[in-house]
């Protein structure tokens, strides 16, 4: 008899967990820029492989906000998510007002104020 604990092999550790039915299809691409009439049809990202990456330097109370912000998604709410997924979808939030509303948009108000 052997001491030593049966552990499951690095292909079951890193086995895909989605379904691959239909692999060989490609995903569509995305309009490159949405329509300026009507709603925008922006959304996070969600849940999957980020192909890009960016370092984004916040202040201890910024963050602190963005760290409470996630724990009351969870406990108010019942949304699990990580600060990844809340700063995605403010991000598709703020260029969503940008593209409706344009000059009109909350992030062109708030830059101009802070810019003067």
């Amino acid at each position: 008899m052997t001491r030593r604990a049966a552990l499951p092999g690095a292909a079951e550790l890193f086995r895909t967990t989605v379904p691959r039915a239909d692999h060989a299809a490609a995903p569509e691409p995305e309009p490159a820029a949405p329509a300026r009439s009507g709603r925008s049809e922006r959304s996070g990202s969600g849940r999957r492989k980020h192909d890009a990456k960016i370092t984004v330097y916040v202040s201890d109370e910024e963050l602190l906000g963005l760290e409470q912000a996630r724990l009351a998604l969870r406990a108010d709410h019942g949304i699990a998510v990580d600060r990844g997924r809340v700063v995605r979808e403010a991000v598709a939030l703020v260029l969503a007002d940008l593209d409706e509303r344009g000059a009109d948009s909350e992030l062109v108000r708030r830059l101009r104020e802070s810019g003067e």
